[in-house]
This record gives C-alpha cells, sequence and structure tokens, in this order.
C-alpha cells in the first residue's frame, strides 16, 4: 500500500517535522509514505472573501497537480464524514481488498480547500468540528494511519 499526504504549506517547526518522520519511520513496516508539499499563498490580513477564494483556487491547482489519476483521494474537510479510529482502519483495509493500492489524503492550507479540491476527492473526511493548524493536522493524520495499519493487523494500540 502507498499512502500519499498532499499538504499545503511548509512545517516550519520541527517539533512537527520530528513527528511525522517518526511515524513515517513506524510506518515503514506496512506501506510506503510520502507527504508532498505544495507552495501556500500568503493570505493578506483583512482579505476579503473573493481575494480568500483566488488564493484557495491557486493552491488547488498545485494540489489537483500531484493528484494521481489511479489514487483514491481523501479530502480533509471540516463538513467530511466522521469516524472513528476502528472504522477508519477497516475502511483502509477494505481500499486494500478492492485494490486501492494508492491512497492520497489531502490537507489544505489556512483557508481549507477550494471546491474543485472536494470536487476531485473521492470521499470527504473529518477528524472533528473543531479546526486544527494544518502543521498539526499533518501529525494527527500520519497517527490516524499509523494506529488503522496497527488495528488491522491485530497489534495493540492505545484506545
Amino acid at each position: 500500500m502507498r499512502i500519499t499526504i498532499i499538504a499545503v504549506g511548509k512545517i516550519k517547526e520541527k517539533y512537527y517535522r520530528e513527528a511525522i518522520a517518526e511515524y513515517g519511520k513506524r510506518l515503514g513496516k506496512y506501506c510506503r509514505l510520502e507527504v508532498i508539499e505544495v507552495e501556500d499563498e500568503k493570505t493578506p490580513d483583512g482579505a476579503g472573501a473573493a481575494l480568500e477564494e483566488q488564493i484557495k483556487e491557486r493552491e488547488a491547482e498545485r494540489i489537483l497537480r500531484q493528484v494521481k489519476a489511479e489514487a483514491y483521494v481523501i479530502a480533509l474537510e471540516i463538513r467530511g464524514r466522521k469516524t472513528d479510529s476502528v472504522a477508519f482502519a477497516n475502511h483502509m483495509e477494505n481500499l486494500a481488498v478492492y485494490g486501492r493500492s494508492h491512497i492520497q489524503f489531502i490537507i489544505g492550507g489556512s483557508l481549507g480547500l477550494h471546491q474543485s479540491v472536494s470536487a476531485r476527492a473521492d470521499e470527504l473526511l473529518s477528524f472533528s468540528d473543531m479546526t486544527f493548524p494544518h502543521q498539526l493536522m499533518r501529525v494527527i493524520l500520519a497517527e490516524q494511519i499509523y494506529r488503522a495499519y496497527r488495528i488491522m493487523n491485530g497489534e495493540p494500540y492505545h484506545k
């Protein structure tokens, strides 16, 4: 299984980079994890709705260039479907059983995702009704993917 996280912006904080690298290392025995960072757009203070939409559209173009035609695409959206860790693991396992060998997760920038990215996604997934910094969301996603593989393999995990 190949897992790709496509995310807007670079992570500046060393502790986030180290956490993602640690989960990437742990995942090495289950799958191949790749993180693709696309350039973010700077949002000026007081930007209006029209400018914010243009920014999301430019970021979407960069994201969509990285999406592979054969990949199953899951966009992280606050309005997406919510699940628990066991159901998430079962879903990932079912995707593999039905021949989906490449899953791409998409995390938007600080303004969220443009509708064109959501439209391309095979599903929308929400981790919470709360909003998280997109840098932290990468760590949370990597941890949940790792947890899913532990569950799929009948290995212990913290509940």
